[in-house]
């Protein structure tokens, strides 16, 4: 029962020539070549699986403001205008609504921290209403119990992560920009210093402009190179339930258990911040920078076991681009399921919504999450190769700021004024210590 995806066409030739390629079809990268191909460039998206069949289908579907880092909060903002705009831009439907996100707690600590963030947001000119005891108990009523408070952010939403990125992709094909599933990126060409093109499975692809959205396999693919980028994933485990419930919120977090609406009606169930590390080489390489993440969110996570070996993300080794490389080995990361983790999240759902009595577990699947030291993606052009720019690491946001993030990596790649502050996100803060600045979310 694997995560749900809508399906996209793949365009049948591969381009000699692009003005750009776009590696990676996950949110971030169709977002990116969407932008690019609004522009009027010559665009070519190559996947070396399926448009969105990683982490971009087996997120919750949050596009939040909410609770953000600072350094993300603009970000946050601008995709929220932009998940609006595509759908009238382009009539293809993500799924995305403002319907709200709801948060509940009894805890003292966690309400005074929604509190402080509350009071920063108001200075940037974000809306979030911090609830009292008999405000939070009348909107949770669906919970049955009483609660010592809440948050709303009444601007906040939620998008579909089924159809999303393949919706973005059947507007990149509209546009005349083209798609190409089951084409692994092996590498990049560089002449005289530069970048002059992507070398795929099927073929090479002339250009001097590529962009890395691998996700979990950005890190091992800029190895290859010379380039040192940290990260670590962690296997979280979710599942949805059919419909049936009725009358609970779009969108509610505790600290126990958080519940999203579906596009179909049914609910994903998740354990916010939760998972297990797999170990792997690149795990141990990078240890010391993800030492204050870890600090910060040791009891959040548990230690897995040899899963990220067999996925192949995290490897150490150096691969040649005339042969098949770890990525075509595996098409889609689809990590083992932690049943304990399953059961634990689908009990407390039930506890905290008696109406979820009345659904039926529909799926299971599990996902990498990638993560850098600080818990801020790396975006930028990477200074010791010309024209390959960095976007990866989104650390478990990427997909609510999808859109934002696409807009400023094609703004970085045509030079045009950018929609966001970039400084924050360039990945040469990561030759620095991740101490004081992991981020708050």
């Amino acid at each position: 029962m694997p995560a749900p995806l809508n399906r996209v066409a793949t365009t049948p030739e591969l381009p000699s020539t692009a003005d750009v390629v776009v590696i990676g079809g996950g949110i971030v990268g169709v977002f990116a070549a969407y932008y690019l191909t609004r522009r009027g460039l010559k665009v070519a998206l190559v996947e070396k699986g399926l448009i969105g069949a990683e982490q971009s289908s087996r997120n919750w579907g949050w596009c939040r403001q909410q609770n953000r880092d600072a350094r993300e909060l603009p970000m946050s903002t601008k995709s929220l205008d932009l998940w609006e705009r595509f759908a009238t831009e382009t009539g293809e439907d993500t799924g995305f609504r403002r319907c709200g996100l709801f948060y509940l707690s009894n805890s003292d600590d966690e309400l005074s921290g929604w509190a402080r963030w509350r009071d920063f947001a108001r200075s940037v000119g974000v809306t979030t209403h911090m609830l009292s005891s008999a405000e939070a108990t009348e909107r949770g009523r669906a919970t049955g119990a009483s609660w010592k408070g809440g948050v709303f952010s009444p601007t906040d939403g939620i998008a579909d992560p089924a159809s999303a990125a393949p919706a973005v992709a059947r507007a990149i094909l509209k546009l005349g920009g083209t798609v190409h599933q089951s084409c692994a990126a092996r590498g990049i060409d560089i002449e005289g210093g530069r970048l002059s093109g992507v070398v795929t499975e099927h073929g090479t692809i002339r250009t001097k402009i590529a962009i890395l959205a691998g996700g979990a396999w950005a890190s091992s693919f800029c190895r290859q190179f010379g380039i040192r980028f940290p990260q670590a994933s962690v296997r979280s485990s979710i599942l949805s339930v059919s419909p049936g419930a009725s009358g609970l919120p779009d969108a509610l977090h505790t600290s126990a258990v958080s519940v999203t609406r579906r596009g179909d009606g049914g609910y994903t169930l998740a354990i916010s911040g939760g998972g297990r590390v797999d170990l792997t080489p690149q795990q141990f390489r990078y240890a010391p920078q993800f030492l204050p993440m870890f600090v910060r969110r040791w009891r959040s996570l548990a230690l897995g076991g040899f899963e990220g070996f067999r996925s192949g993300h995290e490897t150490l080794a150096r691969w040649r681009l005339d042969a098949p490389t770890p990525m075509e080995r595996m098409r889609i990361l689809d990590p083992k399921v932690d049943q304990r983790t399953i059961r634990l999240t689908h009990s407390r759902a039930l506890e905290l919504l008696p109406a979820l009595r009345n659904t039926n577990v529909s799926a299971v699947w599990a996902g990498y999450v990638d993560s850098t030291p600080d818990g801020v993606p790396g975006i930028g052009e990477i200074t010791t190769v010309p024209g390959f720019i960095l976007a990866a690491g989104f650390s478990g946001h990427g997909f609510g700021i999808g859109p934002g993030a696409g807009h400023l990596i094609a703004d970085i790649a045509t030079g045009d004024t950018p929609i966001v502050d970039p400084r924050p996100y360039h990945p040469e803060r990561f030759q620095r210590s991740a101490w004081g600045k992991v981020a708050d979310f």
